[in-house]
């Protein structure tokens, strides 16, 4: 079995695009995209979409390819990368795929875990309990529930929590217990390529892209999308703190702080996420490529 997939993953705002544009240019592959929130079309700006001359320099898949009034979930997403990835290696036996979304990145490694079906009526009264006490109420209860999953899910996605909580009240066991079994074996080989930094440059780096998203438009971005605001895809940092902004809750300043706050927490719990991934090749953010491709290459021979 000779194909091969890279993997490129880390926080946000670290680097994985360009790295990933790299690595791909010179194994002459493509790249399958990861992250959950670049799939849609109408969001730009806010989720930090390649720039057109990355995503000219090598051809990339699932980005922009959605729009925010589609159900897509990471499932779906399995599926259609696995197979996109089986018509890429029939021109390549070598292709990359980067992205920042944890779950999406093992649902293509790895395969989803198996969660038992819950009564239906379990889902209405969370999202019955949602519309009236908040989201804060059910983060408190999942902590109650299983404090595994509180300290690792994307917190600020109402669907995850829900989720998690319908495992939870359901079968009377922690989400977490479900995760992890025993994945399906992939056709191909795997090498995951991590990029790290300290925590103090890492959120630097994120509230200068913030800036920089403010500067480029993210807040006319976000008008153009405020009267969507009740759609999942729209329930994530960057669009929420300026919807607060635009219905008065929030100053502006306030709106781009609270921002920033968000992105990192999400670049924190990425970093949970990925210390979990077993077999992955950590390198400091600015590690030259040339030891990057050394490591790859000498994965690369163990599989030939």
């Amino acid at each position: 079995m000779r194909n091969t997939l890279i993997t490129i993953i880390g926080p946000t705002a670290i680097g994985k695009t360009s790295l990933s544009i790299k690595i791909a240019k010179h194994y002459n592959s493509e790249i399958i995209s990861c992250d959950s929130r670049q799939f849609f079309k109408e969001m730009n700006i806010g989720t930090a979409v390649p720039e057109q001359e990355e995503l000219t320099a090598v051809k990339h898949h699932f980005i922009q390819n959605r729009s925010i009034f589609d159900d897509y979930n990471v499932g779906e997403f399995e599926k259609d990368a696995l197979k996109k990835l089986d018509d890429l290696f029939k021109v390549n036996s070598i292709q990359v795929m980067v992205g920042g979304s944890g779950l999406y990145v093992d649902a293509v490694l790895k395969g989803l875990d198996n969660f038992p079906k819950v009564d239906d009526v379990i889902r209405k009264n969370l999202t019955e309990e949602l519309s009236k006490e908040g989201l804060a109420s059910l983060q408190e209860k999942l902590k109650e529930l299983d404090f595994e999953t509180y300290t690792t899910i994307a917190l600020d996605n109402p669907q995850r929590v829900s989720r998690a909580l319908e495992i939870c009240i359901g079968t009377g066991l922690p989400y977490s217990s479900f995760k992890n079994k025993a994945k399906v074996k992939r056709n191909f080989n795997s090498i995951v390529i991590g990029l790290t930094a300290d925590r103090e440059l890492i959120y630097n780096r994120i509230n200068e892209r913030v800036d920089i998203m403010i500067k480029n438009g993210l807040i006319d971005e976000a008008k153009e999308l405020y009267k969507h605001k009740d759609l999942n895809a729209l329930q994530t940092v960057g669009y929420k703190e300026l919807f607060n902004y635009f219905e008065g809750n929030f100053t502006k300043d306030f709106a781009i702080s609270e921002i920033k706050k968000n992105t990192r927490r999400f670049a924190k719990r990425q970093q949970t996420w990925f210390k979990k991934t077993k077999n992955v090749s950590w390198f400091n953010y600015d590690t030259p490529l040339t030891e990057i491709v050394n490591k790859i290459d000498e994965r690369l021979t163990h599989f030939n």
